[in-house]
């Protein structure tokens, strides 16, 4: 893989949500399900800010970690590198705060 990319496995036995921001983009995992998010950026040393809490990962890119360069050019792939969307495999009626997602 390399510096520039951040693979995510779900090993827990509910779905788990990678939530990129400052886009507010999701992408659910199911159980045993990895995907991977990768920065597009060229000649930039990508540090990926991760906070986790109880069915989210939410991360931000950074340049070199500095908190003032975010980076928004990313894609997440699953295993056979298919490009995916925000919101794959999103729960219906999942909606979203700053904090992660909120069930209704």
């Amino acid at each position: 893989m390399g510096r520039s990319t951040m693979p995510v496995k779900n090993h827990g036995t509910e779905p788990l949500c990678l939530f990129i921001e400052p886009l507010c983009e999701d992408y659910w995992l199911k159980p045993d399900e990895a995907l991977v998010l990768r920065s597009e950026a060229k000649g930039v040393d990508v540090w990926f800010d991760t906070y986790v809490r109880d069915g989210c990962i939410t991360v931000w890119l950074y340049e070199d970690g500095d908190p003032f360069k975010v980076l928004m050019d990313y894609v997440v792939v699953d295993k056979d590198g298919t490009e995916l969307e925000s919101g794959y495999q999103r729960p219906g009626g999942q909606e979203f705060s700053a904090a992660g997602p909120i069930s209704r």
